[in-house]
């Protein structure tokens, strides 16, 4: 897994969809001469959070399931990288990241159980319903989906 920091690996951040475009390029830059730079899945989250819906911080952080200062972090680096491809006349293509979709808009390998991390008891998942916000019935503790965190990775440009 990639790390960001020493001994940090990068957790899951929790994204609402993925994006239905993925890559702007800039028009008149023969493509011999286009340089592209890569935002990841998370900080277009960020973005879409912060800029888009207008929330705070601290409001976003919580959506992402991240902390406050991570998602400053996050917002931060996707701004540069947008402001670089529009002063630069840069492609600009969004992929990798270490996240997790929360409305499972896409196709997965990941089984379609929602499980309890305390008694163990597994529930059909249901689409479009994340399984931490359903509680397992026998011990009321939040479920989980198995398989864990769709990991991708920041391809190198």
């Amino acid at each position: 897994m990639k790390t960001n920091r020493v001994g940090r690996p990068t957790h899951c951040r929790s994204i609402q969809d993925m994006p239905r475009i993925t890559c702007f390029k800039p028009e008149g830059v023969p493509p011999e001469e286009l340089q592209s730079i890569v935002l990841t899945l998370d900080e277009l989250e960020a973005i879409r959070l912060a800029d888009k819906e207008g929330l705070y911080q601290a409001d976003a952080a919580i959506r992402m399931q991240v902390s406050r200062p991570t998602f400053g972090r996050i917002l931060e680096a996707a701004h540069k990288k947008v402001a670089e491809a529009i002063v630069d006349g840069k492609k600009l293509c969004i992929q990798g990241g270490t996240f997790r979709s929360l409305c499972d808009s896409t196709l997965t390998d990941r089984p379609n159980i929602c499980e309890c991390p305390e008694c163990g008891l597994k529930l059909p998942h249901q689409k479009g319903e994340p399984c931490r916000e359903t509680v397992c019935p026998h011990c009321q503790a939040p479920l989980k989906r198995m398989g864990g965190c769709l990991p991708e990775f920041l391809p190198q440009v």
